[in-house]
């Protein structure tokens, strides 16, 4: 694993990104890593006035090992994060710590520390700004005007999740979706899958959830990978 960063911009952001190269036949986990794993995480000393405001994820593939169902990644990867500074003029010595799990028939959790120099700097980092702006161009986009969630909604037995959605019209297979809820909880199976157009209709069996969860005021998250193209977004639940 490495950690690389870029010096910290006027407002205090900080852009860096995690890279993790599983050795040749093992795998490491998206976000959420789908029947079992553990997803990356990174921490940062509490006491260097440093807050990590966001991490992303590169479109994952999903991953069968025989009844187990992993989402991740079986090649070496770069999450993008992003970090607060409270003081940007002052240099810095961040501590950092990564903590990822990796696959092969067992699953190993791994641990690394690092030590980030942040401060300013003449000129961007050449190396760093690549590394950054190749890893970008991996993540899913966002929802856009030919590829988005136009419906969604739970049944009332909450058993399935019905979906719509505007696929590419370059995207000639069935979409490839997964929806993740409750922290640990993940859809991946959907069923009555119908085309028509640019629009593309399934349901998601919901599954067991947690004991007396209420969905109302939450949202889940729902990644659809339909050929070349992996566009992700919320659904927030009323």
């Amino acid at each position: 694993m490495r950690v690389v960063a870029m010096p910290p911009e006027p407002d205090g952001t900080v852009r860096g990104a995690l890279q993790i190269e599983p050795k040749a036949g093992w795998i490491t986990y998206w976000k959420e890593p789908g029947d079992a794993g553990i997803p990356p995480q990174m921490m940062f000393s509490k006491a260097s006035g440093v807050t990590l405001n966001s991490m992303s994820y590169p479109v994952p593939k999903r991953i069968d090992n025989g009844k187990l169902r992993d989402i991740g990644y079986d090649h070496a990867v770069t999450l993008p994060f992003e970090l607060k500074m409270e003081d940007p003029g002052k240099p810095l010595n961040l501590g950092a710590s990564a903590f990822v799990g990796l696959c092969r028939n067992i699953c190993i959790p791994f641990q690394a520390e690092f030590s980030l120099q942040l401060g300013a700097n003449k000129g961007t980092p050449v190396e760093e700004a690549m590394i950054l702006s190749a890893a970008a161009s991996k993540l899913p986009e966002p929802p856009s005007d030919d590829f988005a969630v136009t419906y969604y909604a739970m049944t009332q037995g909450r058993d399935k999740l019905a979906l719509k959605l505007k696929l590419p019209p370059e995207a000639s297979a069935p979409p490839q979706v997964i929806v993740t809820g409750p922290q640990g909880h993940v859809l991946f199976d959907g069923v009555n899958g119908r085309r028509d157009g640019d629009a593309y209709a399934l349901d998601m069996p919901v599954g067991k959830l947690p004991k007396n969860y209420d969905i109302k005021g939450k949202r889940w998250g729902i990644l659809v990978i339909a050929g070349n193209r992996a566009m992700e977004t919320s659904l927030a639940f009323e």
